[in-house]
């Protein structure tokens, strides 16, 4: 093992392979509760039919309902719900504060923009894609954040970062909604602003076969530098006694966060609480430790974007909510327990 103690050989993989199950589980649930409810042997044979083409006769209505909609977009909110609490998760370590996240920080109000600028602007003239457009406004907006933070030298650093966030969130908000106001037809506009709600239901395997592979490759960077983010906890200074190449680990764990986040955003629009309530309510249980709290996290995270997609499906009969709007009304409460909870002890 080397000096910084790399290695992909996680203690919570090793006595874990419950998660797995779990999380298939989890996706099962999610594919079987609906306006239509259907039954996991019909699930079964479905993915039968389609995986190994069993020759099952099913109902063809079912069998699109299975394989077209709900199992994508069920597999696409596991993975953002992944992606999303281990880029906070990322960035309250680096940055040494909990309220740290992509929505606070306004990295999500950059990839929002940026994804916007490429569907009504055609910027790029068709070169760039929506998930290149948002990976380069999120990385606008941080570094837009990062300069407004290390400007204002006149408070406590924790909290000039988080008010140059809301600062550069309302900045790139506002700049989204000029976009949709001058470029936007009515039916677009209408489209667009669902969309920046969180939206799953354009979701199909394409989504699947981008947003898979970027959380993964995310997952195994946050893996790999744990140690790393455990020695952060205690600040930058203390990370480079330890031997830690401080500036260009904070590089590539800021350019995987940002990565994570701008895909989600190009996918299913931009999502609160996640990547804020997540990693705190995984903390209180596993403590501080990066080899638990980055899988288990990303666990936890998919788990709780199943759970509100489900709910965005069922809640209202005849209509889906954004799946947004979910996670703030479950997020919101539950981050008000938490502080009160960790402000008790």
């Amino acid at each position: 093992m080397s000096r910084s103690g790399h290695s992909l050989a996680v203690p919570v993989f090793g006595h874990g392979l419950w998660v797995v199950p779990l999380l298939c589980l989890a996706v099962a649930a999610g594919v079987a509760i609906g306006e239509t409810p259907i039954s996991l042997p019909v699930i079964g044979q479905v993915l039968a039919n389609k995986l190994w083409e069993a020759g099952y006769v099913l109902d063809p209505i079912d069998e699109g309902i299975v394989w077209n909609y709900r199992l994508t977009r069920t597999i696409v909110a596991a993975a953002c719900g992944a992606g999303l609490a281990i880029s906070g998760l990322i960035l309250q370590s680096l940055l040494r504060n909990p309220l740290a996240e992509p929505y606070l920080l306004g990295i999500s109000a950059g990839a929002s923009t940026g994804a916007v600028l490429v569907t009504l602007a055609g910027i790029g003239a068709g070169a760039i894609s929506l998930s290149m457009g948002a990976f380069v406004g999120a990385i606008a907006a941080f570094l837009l954040v990062a300069m407004l933070a290390h400007s204002a030298r006149g408070g406590s650093g924790g909290g000039q970062i988080i008010l140059a966030g809301i600062a550069g969130s309302q900045l790139f908000n506002a700049l989204t909604a000029f976009l949709i106001t001058k470029s936007a037809s009515a039916e677009q506009a209408r489209g667009i602003m669902f969309w920046l709600l969180g939206n799953l239901s354009g979701v199909r395997w394409h989504s699947v076969t981008l947003a898979v592979p970027v959380v993964l490759v995310g997952l195994l960077v946050c893996i790999w530098h744990r140690r790393s983010l455990d020695a952060f906890t205690f600040g930058a200074d203390s990370a480079a006694s330890l031997g830690i190449p401080v500036r260009q680990v904070r590089l590539v764990l800021i350019g995987c966060a940002a990565l994570v986040t701008a895909v989600m955003v190009s996918i299913v629009g931009s999502i609160g609480f996640v990547g804020l309530v997540i990693p705190h309510a995984v903390r209180l249980v596993v403590g501080v430790r990066h080899a638990r709290l980055v899988p288990l996290s990303a666990l936890a995270g998919a788990l709780f974007l199943i759970a509100a997609d489900v709910l965005s499906r069922t809640l209202i009969k005849g209509q889906v909510l954004p799946i947004g709007v979910i996670t703030a009304l479950v997020g919101a409460p539950v981050f008000a327990l938490i502080l009160i909870r960790g402000g008790r002890r």
